[in-house]
């Protein structure tokens, strides 16, 4: 499934694909090579559990969300989960904003997993 997430913020004028992924396109697509993989959920949801080589990037930490992900390349894909899929869609939102060129969210998100 892809939606087209067109930004209204003046200072982007750019829209960019998102995609969502069912758990097992997601894995399959993860498991292929070295990927940027990121767990958006609260430090408390990803010490309970957390996808193999997943970074931590809490989207309630609005500050550190957006400096850590600059840390990140935009011209390679980035996977993002949360627990249901609801987080990792705004994350996506945002990281399309940011300049990301390519966004994988799985579907769901870790519930699913």
């Amino acid at each position: 499934m892809t939606f087209f997430a067109s930004t209204s913020n003046t200072n982007v004028q750019r829209s960019e694909f998102i995609e969502i992924l069912n758990k097992t396109d997601f894995r399959d697509a993860i498991a292929t090579s070295n990927v940027q993989l990121v767990d958006v959920r609260t430090g408390s949801e990803y010490n309970m559990g957390r996808i193999e080589n997943a970074l931590h990037i809490d989207y309630y930490q609005q500050a550190t969300f957006l400096k850590e992900f600059e840390k990140l390349d935009k011209e390679r894909p980035v996977y993002i989960y949360c627990l249901s899929g609801v987080r990792s869609q705004q994350a996506a939102i945002k990281l399309v904003k940011m300049g990301f060129v390519k966004i994988y969210d799985l579907q769901g998100g870790y519930r699913t997993w």
